[in-house]
């Protein structure tokens, strides 16, 4: 409605400054009011839309008053640096909700009312992913990584996809490991714990219903065989044969593992992006411990172990794979 405003003149002699998008969606002619009208009904709409701006002012956020934010909750700058417009904008709803004003009175409502603190942790989470992310990693998880555990678990395997968020990765797993059963005659029971602290990414991730976008590392052969099509092919829904022995469960990182002995664990772009090193370093050590010997784990492009980690192996074949010491 407020695209495009426009500024024109000659309506009955007098130079009109009204935001002409806006009088055509009122659907008023202008050419039919007087100048007297024509005044009001400019001083009128400006001071609405006056309004309206004061009203936003309000609620805006700049980047000081959102670190004020992260360091409340214990989260890095770095790692919400490109993310940080659209949970911004989460933010200054939920402000406005609670009708506070400033960050000040914001930080203070959320220490006094637990709920709306836990509310506002759900609205700082980040589901940006996609199947096959980084297309190299998953090779070498379906030729090496995988392989080598099977030889050493004939009976079970067990993996925790941590902070899993709308569970992309859960089911490119899923896939591989389907993959690798169409060559091997028998495979280890699989068991996978996909855990994220916002239950709402997992009941999406339960739906297993993607827009297009999700699958652009996916190849087309494993759309065919694992994703049915939907709406013209704009989105992608997973087989339902896929979404078997998938445990989807509410956890948060800095808390317990929900198990431990895992043979893989993926860690990527949730505990070692978001959260500063206070809170990452006491929380990935728990991680480490829930490995089993010679357990893989398995980190996001870009990020590096906490300073000082201890029981993990570099993998040659690729910088994001690390393998519990024996």
């Amino acid at each position: 409605m407020f695209s495009g405003i426009l500024f024109r003149s000659g309506f009955n002699g007098y130079r009109s400054f009204l935001p002409f998008d806006l009088i055509q969606a009122f659907g008023i002619d202008i050419s039919a009011l007087s100048k007297k009208e024509n005044l009001f009904l400019e001083v009128y709409i400006c001071a609405h839309l006056l309004f309206l701006l004061y009203f936003r002012c309000l609620y805006l956020m700049n980047d000081y008053q959102f670190s004020q934010l992260l360091n409340h909750f214990g989260l890095s700058w770095d790692g919400y640096r490109k993310v940080r417009k659209g949970v911004k904008k989460r933010i200054r709803r939920h402000m406005h909700q609670m009708g506070c004003k400033t960050m000040q009175e914001y930080l203070a409502a959320l220490d006094q009312d637990k709920e709306a603190g836990s509310h506002c942790e759900l609205l700082m989470t980040v589901s940006v992913s996609r199947f096959f992310r980084d297309r190299g990693l998953w090779e070498i998880l379906e030729s090496e990584i995988l392989p080598a555990i099977i030889l050493k678990n004939k009976e079970a395997v067990k993996c925790w996809l941590a902070g899993c968020a709308c569970g992309q990765e859960v089911y490119s797993l899923k896939i591989v490991w389907d993959r690798l059963g169409g060559r091997n005659k028998r495979l280890p029971a699989l068991e996978i714990w996909a855990t994220d602290m916002n239950p709402d990414y997992l009941d999406k991730a339960r739906t297993g219903v993607y827009h297009r976008s999700s699958l652009r590392e996916a190849p087309q052969a494993l759309r065919d065989i694992y994703f049915e099509s939907h709406a013209k092919g704009q989105f992608f829904a997973v087989r339902d044969t896929v979404k078997k022995g998938i445990f989807w469960q509410v956890h948060n990182l800095l808390s317990d593992p929900p198990a431990t002995d895992f043979q893989l664990v993926f860690l990527r772009n949730s505990l070692l992006t978001y959260y500063q090193d206070e809170l990452k370093a006491p929380a990935f050590e728990k991680v480490v411990e829930s490995l089993d010997q010679d357990g893989f784990l398995i980190i996001g492009a870009g990020e590096k172990l906490p300073s000082g980690s201890r029981g993990l192996l570099p993998f040659a074949g690729h910088p994001c794979i690390f393998q519990k010491e024996a």
